[in-house]
């Protein structure tokens, strides 16, 4: 790793976890370089992230889900750089309803963008990490990546495809000492992939309690890179979930349904079914942070809303 300023490329940058590693980066005087669908949004990022203190802000809009485009915005930042010392790969998009109510070019596309598209961004980077022994990638997953919930099917397998990946980038790159393979997997984060969204089912996502933000989210990130930590999960309600996973499923299995309902989901906020960002990008709605409010409010919210609804029926 270069002792002077590190060429930080980020995917995702445009919003969210992203935008907060990308502006994180930059902070500690880094040159970033910023991909992810739209080049408006990138531009706004790269602005703030030049303020913040970044020798250079490379904007290289790119879907990571097109390998050539990927190919691409990598061969830009190599021209410009000459080289890459962090990967932060954190595009990703999200889709609600049950796999016989989304369409299938929405679920195709949220596999493609989450878990081809890391592909793509590795098949890349790791060659140029590769070539210099030196270097990190970290790719962002999710708690889902280690269980299930209801609704979110696409979602959980493309994250349980990406948690599977990190694995064997781990293998294929043991030859490699300098090289490093990062995983970091949060619970709830206030971004605005919730707002994004595809919609198919009964209600609208929000993020699920307890709620971080995406600073934390992107600390650990860039803390895994430079191999300060090793731990992966964010937030020690992971760790409590994954036991009730693994350790007592026929209970979880019982409660995640009730539980998401209250936690994971809005339900006073009316339902707009539609494919949200996943197909491509919006100009809406992009931004580090998401607006949720506070989990614990929303939950009694919920609470109040659907004794409503039992009132309702019982008349």
């Amino acid at each position: 790793m270069t002792s002077g300023p590190r060429v930080v490329l980020v995917t995702g940058a445009s919003s969210g976890i992203g935008e907060a590693a990308a502006r994180q980066a930059a902070e500690r005087g880094d040159h970033v370089v910023l991909l992810a669908r739209g080049r408006e949004a990138l531009e706004r990022v790269a602005v703030d992230c030049r303020a913040l203190g970044a020798p250079s802000a490379l904007v290289t809009p790119a879907d990571v889900g097109d390998d050539a485009q990927v190919a691409a915005a990598v061969a830009e930042a190599m021209a410009r750089h000459g080289r890459l010392d962090v990967v932060v790969s954190c595009a990703g998009v999200v889709a609600y309803g049950r796999i016989p109510d989304v369409p299938v070019e929405v679920f195709d596309r949220v596999v493609t963008t989450n878990v081809l598209g890391t592909v793509n961004v590795a098949r890349h980077v790791l060659p140029v990490l590769r070539d210099q022994d030196a270097g990190s990638m970290v790719i962002v997953g999710s708690v889902v990546g280690h269980l299930a919930v209801p609704d979110m099917a696409a979602y959980v397998v493309s994250k349980w495809g990406v948690h599977g990946l990190v694995r064997q980038l781990r293998v294929d790159n043991l030859d490699r000492p300098g090289v490093h393979i990062g995983y970091v997997a949060p619970g709830g984060v206030d971004t605005p992939i919730y707002h994004q969204a595809a919609t198919y089912g009964d209600s609208v996502g929000r993020p699920p309690f307890p709620v971080t933000t995406p600073e934390r989210v992107a600390a650990r990130a860039l803390a895994v890179a430079d191999g300060r930590t090793r731990r992966s999960q964010v937030g020690i309600a992971n760790d409590v979930i994954r036991f009730g996973y693994n350790a007592l499923p026929w209970v979880y299995d019982r409660l995640v349904g009730p539980l998401f309902t209250l936690a994971a989901q809005d339900l006073t906020a009316p339902v707009e079914h539609g494919p949200g960002n996943v197909l491509s990008s919006s100009r809406e709605r992009y931004g580090l942070r998401g607006g949720h409010g506070n989990a614990l409010v929303g939950i009694g919210a919920n609470l109040v809303e659907l004794g409503r609804r039992r009132l309702g029926r019982d008349r």
